[in-house]
């Protein structure tokens, strides 16, 4: 049993590091890390003449969890915002769709599409950027 696991995780390691080392150029921009999932904003800011400034989100309200975006296996999302201005960390979704063309997020919520660079998606953070504004997202 314990040889058919060490066995079994060998072979895990030589794909993943055969397919990261891929110098295709027409996987330049892909990456392995899956996007879905439920992501929690931690920190915005600016990148401004390669300067990058990154603080605690305004919108996480204290005493909440975080604000988040889930990305759904069907191309969904659900955006979620803690508010406690009616009462405290009341939670308010909104739902949209998404696509992910190459190393682009492009989002629709209400009728309003945006387009993201992705700047990092590991398996623990998603950074985004649109225009110079910044944003972070753990899970």
């Amino acid at each position: 049993m314990k040889t058919r696991s060490i066995v079994l995780a060998l072979a895990l390691s030589i794909g993943l590091f055969t397919a990261s080392c891929n110098s295709n150029d027409e996987n330049e921009g892909d990456t392995i890390a899956p996007i879905e999932g439920k992501w929690n904003i931690v920190k915005v800011g600016t990148n401004v003449n390669g300067v990058e400034t990154l603080a605690d989100p305004p919108q996480n309200v204290a005493g909440c969890d975080h604000d988040f975006l889930t990305f759904n296996v069907n191309n969904s999302l659900v955006s979620g915002d803690y508010d406690s201005t009616v009462s405290k960390c009341a939670l308010t979704t909104v739902s949209g769709t998404y696509s992910r063309p190459d190393s682009k997020l492009t989002t629709v919520i209400n009728g309003v599409t945006t387009t993201y660079d992705i700047v990092n998606l590991t398996l623990s953070e998603l950074k985004l950027k649109n225009g110079n504004a910044i944003s972070v997202y753990t899970r």
